[in-house]
């Protein structure tokens, strides 16, 4: 059985840890996201994070049951730093398309723990305000709820498939990275047209193309469709 949470006004007044810092979940998540920076996935461990924090690791679970609910708070706050000084315009194809570039954004610079979180649900407070916000835009734009929820259901999986494909291809090696990116040139760019025509038609437009992330013009597809469901009713 998991040992139960400490309600946080009973955690802030326990001493300070041994260097003289005083823990809080905040204080946590910031380290674990360095440490995911620095080290990877793997280098996210009970006992690594309560080195970095100076603290005994068995103190961390009075903040979080386990690395498994501190993953979940983590990518709480990725999306928290998405919505952060986000406000509706009332245009809703603007605001739809910035809540899609702020959440890829916020999650592909922190990319090893975007190849963490992006596929878990937190039902966290920042979660549930950006879910909110997005079925909030789609109600307002004119879609009923029957059809809002499925357009929701496809927004937000696009832009968190994206940041997750964008982030693991970022969380590579250096030179893991280079070597695919080069692979346009060194390999696709060198096809003959009578073996693959259409890949050396636009092996030059694809070298330039495929070392960028497509989330942009995906996102411009599906805010175009949205428009003219908009349009064929109207």
């Amino acid at each position: 059985m998991p040992k139960p949470v400490v309600p946080e006004d009973r955690r802030r007044r326990r001493r300070p840890t041994r260097s003289g810092t005083v823990l809080s979940e905040e204080l946590i998540i910031t380290t674990a996201l360095r440490m995911l920076r620095e080290h990877g996935s793997t280098g996210l461990t009970a006992r690594r994070l309560g080195l970095a924090l100076d603290c005994d690791p068995s103190t961390l679970y009075r903040y979080f049951r386990g690395m498994d609910e501190l993953t979940l708070a983590i990518g709480n706050t990725l999306i928290g730093q998405a919505l952060h000084g986000w406000s509706p315009s009332g245009s809703w194809r603007d605001d739809l398309g910035t809540l899609g570039r702020r959440i890829h954004a916020a999650y592909v610079s922190h990319p090893q723990a975007a190849v963490l979180t992006t596929s878990r649900v937190t039902g966290r407070a920042n979660e549930l305000a950006a879910d909110e916000a997005v079925l909030g835009v789609l109600r307002g734009a004119g879609l009923s709820v029957t059809e809002a929820v499925p357009v929701y259901h496809a927004f937000i999986d696009q832009t968190l498939a994206f940041a997750a494909l964008d982030a693991a291809s970022l969380a590579l090696p250096n030179a893991a990275l280079h070597s695919d990116e080069e692979m346009w040139q060194s390999t696709y760019r060198r096809l003959p047209a009578a073996t693959h025509p259409h890949l050396a038609e636009a092996a030059p437009l694809l070298a330039a193309e495929m070392v960028a992330s497509a989330y942009p013009a995906a996102l411009t597809l599906l805010l175009d469709g949205i428009a003219a469901r908009l349009i064929s009713r109207s």
